[in-house]
């Protein structure tokens, strides 16, 4: 495909332009001649641009979805066009991973990274995947795009090991992974054909805020995500002596439960009793039927049933277990939902974003996300 710098000068966007222009306001954070750019505007510029799907809030290997291609977005600094960027984290298995050590820890990493891969695939029906680069240098931008290729575990060699890291290739990309941050990095190089943009950094970018805002009047947004309003946040675990679990009998394994003949495809999403004491406005009563949007955009039918309205479920049932357990978990029939599972994927809850009186979308949430939002 072409370059996205093509792509946007070819159709007169505004993603060069949005990109000149954060950049010119580099002074309000640094003395720096090289341009700051938050990670999280360089997204969010490019989601608008180019009217690709912002993925970056699930926190999974992709931050966009553009015409069905995965696309991993990085902006770093490279004043020598190389630069080691962090690609996934694997806090909750960290402890599994020390029981490795040099070829054995490296092909685990590539196992476990390329789940991640998957599981993004399958949740917002990818088809092919790249990184796009914006590299920042002094008064510049260097724009480019290389592969988003999984860890190709047939030819992983180990170049170095020390107690604090381990570096190691598949002869395609070079990774390395920090033991104390429990962080897989990878090398990003700048190539000489990258798109050039040149910045010219403003002296007082103070002035110029102050001058804009006393001149023209604004559209307030209103459509942010306001806790416990719009949006709420459902672990897919239980606790028990501090400990997170998945329910063996309940919840993601409903269908094992016993009392009556149960089928292979029961399952819930729990909504602890927290959820409703605190946001009792936020779904709807127990038993109404409501919309469901999961990320692959295919609307489910759902309700909120069962004692204290403890169980966010669809009708059929069928249809939240087809997407969360065949789907995103990967399970097969009769196959228990697991908090190692889960760790694995990297996730642990789901957001419930209410965009209607009955209308609710629904997306995976990285591991500890219920927690911070709960607390």
């Amino acid at each position: 495909m072409k370059s996205f710098a093509e792509i946007d000068i070819e159709s007169n966007g505004n993603y060069l332009k949005l990109l000149s222009a954060i950049s010119k306001l580099s002074g309000l954070f640094s003395e720096s001649a090289i341009p700051f750019i938050n990670y999280r505007v360089a997204e969010n510029i490019f989601c608008k641009s180019f009217g690709a799907e912002n993925l970056s809030r699930s926190d999974t290997a992709f931050d966009a979805n553009f015409n069905s291609i995965g696309v991993g977005l990085k902006t770093f600094t490279s004043p020598n066009n190389k630069s080691r960027e962090k690609v996934a984290e694997f806090n909750q298995l960290s402890n599994e991973l020390r029981s490795y050590r040099n070829i054995e820890l490296a092909y685990k990493l590539g196992e476990f990274r390329n789940e991640r891969i998957e599981l993004a695939r399958r949740l917002y029906n990818i088809d092919e995947s790249i990184y796009h680069i914006v590299a920042r240098k002094e008064n510049e931008l260097n724009l480019f795009e290389t592969d988003y290729d999984k860890i190709d575990l047939n030819n992983i060699k180990v170049e170095k090991e020390t107690r604090a890291s381990i570096l190691f290739n598949d002869g395609i990309n070079q990774y390395s992974y920090n033991y104390s941050k429990s962080t897989l990095f990878r090398l990003f190089e700048t190539p000489d054909n990258a798109f050039k943009l040149p910045v010219n950094i403003i002296d007082d970018p103070y002035k110029l805020l102050l001058e804009l805002f006393e001149k023209q009047d604004f559209k307030l947004a209103n459509d942010k995500l306001v806790k416990g309003v719009n949006y709420v946040i459902l672990p897919l675990y239980g606790i028990k002596n501090k400990r997170r679990f998945v329910f063996p009998k309940s919840g993601l394994n409903q269908w094992n439960a016993g009392g009556r003949k149960r089928d292979v495809n029961e399952v819930y999403v729990p909504i602890p009793i927290k959820i409703h004491q605190k946001y009792p406005e936020f779904f709807p009563p127990r038993d109404k039927k409501f919309n469901l949007e999961v990320p692959t955009k295919e609307i489910l039918r759902a309700k909120v049933c069962q004692d204290n309205s403890k169980a966010l479920m669809t009708d059929p049932n069928k249809a939240l277990a087809d997407w969360l357990l065949r789907r995103v978990l990967k399970l097969k029939e009769g196959e228990l939902a697991t908090i190692e599972k889960l760790d694995e994927l990297g996730f642990d809850s789901v957001i419930i974003i209410k965009k209607g009186e009955d209308y609710y979308k629904i997306d995976i949430m990285k591991t500890g996300s219920y927690d911070k939002f709960i607390t």
